[in-house]
């Protein structure tokens, strides 16, 4: 799968190699990568390879199909806004596209019999989101 074609932006996932003890690396991949069969992920310092289970790959695949979805709704979203109550009653309104490109994405899912922080990093969104 063609992430260009499918997502419109290159989507980035990264996580920190397992062998923590031992190694400092960020092992870094492109979200559309997953569908390939062969498919491994290798930590650039240490050179560790990470093979993804069937579970894993299914939902970080779905994760592509979120992103996906949020750049096909990239229009709806320019008119969205998320309210926040702040000090005094007041409701502050934050554009919807402007919290996406604001807040760092995470996804904790389990990889063996670790729980591991998957870091999304998506490509910004066009200027003709913030009108």
């Amino acid at each position: 799968m063609n992430s260009e074609g499918k997502l419109g932006a290159k989507a980035q996932i990264d996580f920190h190699c397992l062998d923590s003890e031992n190694c400092d690396g960020v092992v870094k991949f492109n979200l559309a990568e997953i569908c390939d069969e062969d498919f491994q992920a290798v930590c650039p310092k240490c050179h560790r390879a990470y093979e993804l289970d069937e579970a894993l790959r299914d939902k970080l695949s779905r994760m592509m199909k979120l992103v996906a979805a949020i750049r096909d709704a990239e229009d709806i979203l320019g008119d969205s806004s998320v309210a926040v109550t702040v000090a005094g009653a007041k409701e502050v309104k934050i554009p919807y596209a402007l919290l996406l490109t604001r807040l760092n994405t995470l996804i904790t899912l389990n990889f063996g019999d670790k729980k591991v922080d998957f870091h999304l990093w998506i490509e910004p969104s066009s200027p003709e989101t913030f009108r």
